[in-house]
């Protein structure tokens, strides 16, 4: 995912207030591009997907020179690769934004391709287009055109597909812009919990806060071996740089710069591509109350990170029914499916009983919804009557506040328990629970049909580009 701070720097500093005073300069530097499927649904937001493509090329399709290639540590394959997909959900109030990391190797269903990982949806649509293209004759300058573009519109359509969202814009970004933006704002300050030193990605960096340059950022957000959570801590090392480099960019007087302002345009129109439909000064406009703090980076549910496929490919497994359900309660905390009202965790208490038999359930989901902001209740063993499947019980089914337990938890049934009061939500957990907590799901299992063998995926909180310094991180 070398491309991702490249692709949500371009986009998140424009949308965050970059260039007000010279954005018709920034605008027509970009490349832009048309016929890419995007819009159609009105669901409460914009909702732009930002890929970082691992290119040799600059956004004009000019080769990189020598000096930038060997910067970058690029070899001399030449290839597409998207190995960085988020989607920034944008509220129609402006007030917010949301940056949604989707892991590379996630197994997802690709149009006219079949199942696959979703970094291969642009590159494997491209290759086999050309392919069919310079067999019929097409000019490969033309082929190459024409399979850019229907590899464009491959991810765009698996990942409304994964995510229940139609895309509304898209931009694109090579991997140059990842260090130009880096060090057009002086550099940005990382902190690390533990030293590091990891040939294959070149981080080498000791423990504590630091500031990295271009070249050294890229190395930081490419680790991914010798990572408690491989894929998912990199996409942490990515979100918090991301994080900062906003802050960084906000609460500095890079704005009030010409010098720097006109290095990050540079930038900008060097390794950015953006859909022709998109309206940046209007955009902007709708984004002036933005601030730093409402800026959130987060992740889609997994299910298992190292789920092996009949062909015996290791992937990333996502159930869609619980990413669609996760990425449309980000907006105004409604589903893309309800008009449930936002339920605030922090004023739901929740108590949780076990009636598993597995030693120490109970104890792990209560963990597990504190760290998604729910109040622990009491916890210990059921003994109620025998149950053979987990439900959550409320004096009423229609409380919104079992309602949002229950979707916390992986979309539990609601039950009626007319023993409890109207403020008290319980949890009763059964042996068929392999939700958030448990050995199956870990944190981000929201599917409820893992297997014994799944890996188990520990939790993250969000990443805040409001909060003071650099989060350390792993």
């Amino acid at each position: 995912m070398r491309g991702f701070a490249a692709a949500l720097a371009a986009v998140v500093l424009v949308i965050t207030g970059f260039a007000w005073h010279s954005v018709d300069s920034l605008i027509s530097n970009i490349e832009r591009i048309g016929n890419l499927g995007l819009g159609g649904g009105r669901d409460g937001a914009v909702d732009i997907l930002l890929v970082g493509v691992d290119s040799r090329t600059d956004a004009h399709g000019n080769p990189l020179s020598d000096r930038e290639r060997a910067l970058l540590h690029a070899g001399d394959e030449v290839g597409t690769n998207t190995d960085t997909i988020v989607l920034i959900r944008v509220p129609n109030d402006g007030r917010s934004a949301t940056a949604i990391s989707i892991p590379r190797d996630s197994y997802v269903d690709i149009p006219d391709l079949g199942k696959g990982k979703i970094n291969s949806a642009y590159g494997a649509t491209k290759e086999t287009q050309r392919l069919k293209l310079m067999n019929q004759g097409v000019a490969e300058a033309e082929a190459d055109k024409q399979s850019t573009q229907a590899g464009r519109q491959a991810l765009i359509k698996s990942v409304a597909n994964l995510t229940g969202i139609s895309v509304d814009h898209y931009a694109e970004v090579s991997l140059l812009g990842f260090v130009l933006l880096t060090d057009a704002v002086g550099g940005v300050e990382v902190c690390l919990s533990n030293p590091v030193d990891e040939w294959m990605s070149g981080a080498d960096f000791p423990a504590g806060r630091q500031r990295l340059d271009g070249p050294a950022a890229l190395s930081f957000v490419r680790q991914r071996h010798n990572l408690p959570r491989g894929d998912l801590d990199r996409i942490v090392r990515q979100q918090v740089f991301m994080a900062q480099l906003v802050g960084q960019v906000l609460n500095a007087k890079t704005l009030g710069n010409p010098a720097k302002m006109k290095q990050l345009s540079d930038a900008v129109g060097r390794t950015v591509v953006l859909d022709d439909d998109w309206d940046v000064l209007a955009f902007l406009q709708q984004l002036q109350d933005l601030s730093g703090g409402q800026v959130k980076f987060e992740t889609i549910p997994v299910t298992d990170l190292n789920y092996l496929t009949d062909r015996g490919e290791s992937v990333v497994r996502v159930d869609p029914k619980a990413v669609k359900s996760y990425v449309g309660s980000l907006v105004d905390g409604k589903s893309a499916e309800s008009d449930e009202p936002a339920v605030d965790p922090g004023t739901v208490a929740v108590s949780v009983y076990n009636a598993s038999g597995v030693g120490g359930l109970a104890g792990q989901v209560a963990q597990a919804l504190s760290g998604k902001g729910f109040r622990e209740g009491l916890v210990g063993n059921y003994t109620g009557p025998s149950v053979s499947s987990s439900r959550v019980l409320a004096a009423s089914t229609a409380d919104p506040k079992a309602k949002a337990v229950a979707k916390a938890l992986g979309g539990l049934p609601v039950l009626t328990d007319t023993t409890l009061s109207p403020d008290s939500v319980s949890v009763v957990l059964a042996s068929d629970y392999s939700g958030p907590g448990s050995a199956a799901g870990g944190m981000f299992d929201f599917s409820g049909t893992s297997s014994a063998t799944a890996t188990p995926v520990p939790p993250a909180p969000p990443i805040d580009a409001g909060q003071n310094g650099p989060k350390c991180v792993n």
